[in-house]
């Protein structure tokens, strides 16, 4: 419908991914608000880039565009005044295995990292990776982990702390760090 420029296809894809969309917006920028105008940003972005380009898996490029906008959303939002929340807490503990982007010189690298991230997350078992997801991609706070598996804050900073550091070391065996 979108190629075909049918509004019917905006309003189907908020029927069908518009929770989703609202929950990653909102596990960033904490409010429903905010999420609800990310989603809108969202929709608005779909319809000015469907056509001409035509995503492979529709769900994941939805998923990255709302978490995309919504980042930039939070980080125009604090830039002077950053509260250590659970955004910029992921975002650091990531920073020391990820290159900053002023190092990664071309999309080609950074599709080669995304891949190897993808078969390392696709290597461990399944609640480090669904541990791992929650708190660097949805940026769930260590007490909300806790909660989910069961575990201790203090075992959850240590179980992500571990697969940081294989993902890290993982990566430099690969040759991408």
């Amino acid at each position: 419908m979108l190629k075909n420029r049918d509004e019917q296809g905006l309003k189907e894809t908020t029927k069908k991914y518009g929770t989703l969309c609202r929950y990653v917006a909102r596990s960033i920028l904490g409010s429903d608000a905010d999420a609800e105008e990310c989603l809108n940003d969202t929709l608005l972005t779909v319809w000015n880039t469907i056509p001409p380009s035509e995503p492979v898996n529709y769900r994941a490029y939805l998923l990255k565009l709302v978490r995309n906008i919504a980042l930039n959303r939070y980080k125009s939002a604090n830039a002077e005044r950053r509260k250590g929340n659970q955004v910029d807490q992921a975002i650091e503990e990531l920073a020391e295995i990820f290159p900053s982007k002023n190092n990664t010189e071309t999309e080609l690298e950074q599709r080669e990292l995304l891949t190897a991230v993808t078969a390392y997350l696709s290597s461990i078992p399944a609640k480090q990776r669904d541990m791992f997801v929650m708190r660097y991609w949805e940026a769930m706070s260590i007490s909300a982990l806790a909660e989910v598996f069961h575990m201790t804050e203090n075992n959850v900073k240590v179980s992500l702390l571990r697969i940081r550091k294989r993902l890290r070391a993982y990566l430099e065996s690969e040759g991408l760090l």
